[in-house]
């Protein structure tokens, strides 16, 4: 698998990175086996890049990132975490998405200095890893102000000194990224995880944010790129982020099925590619909860697909 520097932060990954989420249980159990067999094919595909956070079945992700990972030869991948929640006994399950997480803890939002570098620390230990390459700040809408301040310092702090490579910011809001990148000038973000905003049906991201990217030499890495599911199975009522496919969603699903159809063009492998075809986007981001699914992911990332077929689907886009 092709390697490429991620921007201006001296860190090479894979173009097709791993996202954990699911493998810590997000909608359905995995079974640890099975999530460190996921993580284990991935490697020998070639994935370098690795992305996890401490609220991916409240710490069981990172748990199991640290099972397969940790006895590889640290400098081959780059391993990306989050904070802005702190994995805690007691409270209420502010996050029923995950199956069978570790009974008695729960996430409780915090994107203090303080609360900053204990969930840093919390991650080394849960992952028994010694360095983190990424830090994502996780969601900072939910507490804007604070995100963009304490929790901001606390990363400078941390890639100061040497202790991190990268200040990210993982969101599913575009406006949101862009507003940061406003706010914080050159002391920001040097990546950004983006969700579901620069995708086959939703290209939001394009209007502000990865114009702003480009001046400023940060680097997007796309996320969310089958948008939730929902480009796998058209079926009404599953994927994530939608209560009910809306019909005009299923009408532009129907559509460009049928232009990948006229040019022999699986529908997931353009979703996966399109977004690296912005010089913004280095990479992409895709969950897996198997081998299989990500041997699949692999293949598509790998499919030739004609230029013809990228200036038809520029001209309906």
């Amino acid at each position: 698998m092709r390697m490429v520097e991620l921007g201006q932060t001296g860190l090479r990954v894979s173009r097709l990175g791993l996202g954990l989420a699911s493998v810590g249980g997000m909608f359905a159990a995995v079974a640890e086996r099975q999530a460190v067999a996921t993580i284990d094919r991935a490697w020998e595909l070639g994935v370098r890049l690795f992305d996890t956070a401490p609220v991916y079945g409240y710490g069981r992700s990172e748990e199991r990132t640290g099972l397969a990972l940790r006895g590889r030869p640290r400098h081959e991948f780059v391993l990306c975490t989050k904070v802005g929640r702190l994995i805690e006994p007691g409270g209420p399950d502010l996050q029923p998405i995950w199956a069978e997480p570790p009974a008695g803890v729960s996430p409780r939002l915090d994107y203090s200095y303080r609360a900053t570098i204990r969930s840093f620390e919390d991650s080394l230990q849960r992952m028994g890893i010694d360095r983190i390459d990424i830090l994502h700040i996780h969601d900072p809408e939910l507490d804007f102000v604070s995100a963009s301040t304490e929790t901001l310092r606390a990363l400078a702090e941390l890639r100061g000194r040497g202790t991190i490579r990268a200040i990210s910011l993982g969101v599913n809001h575009a406006d949101v990224a862009a507003r940061f990148l406003r706010e914080t000038g050159p002391d920001g973000p040097d990546c950004i995880l983006l969700g579901g905003r620069y995708t086959l049906l939703d290209q939001s991201g394009a209007d502000e944010l990865l114009p702003l990217c480009e001046k400023l030499g940060v680097v997007v890495l796309a996320a969310g790129v089958f948008q939730g599911g929902v480009l796998a199975d058209t079926a009404n009522g599953a994927p994530h982020g939608y209560e009910r496919v809306p019909p005009e969603v299923l009408r532009t699903i129907d559509e460009l099925r049928g232009l990948c159809r006229r040019y022999g063009v699986p529908l997931l492998a353009a979703a996966l590619q399109f977004p690296l075809r912005h010089p913004a986007v280095p990479a992409v981001v895709v969950g897996a909860r198997s081998p299989q699914e990500i041997t699949e992911v692999a293949a598509w990332l790998e499919h030739d697909i004609p230029e013809r077929f990228w200036t038809a689907l520029r001209s309906r886009l």
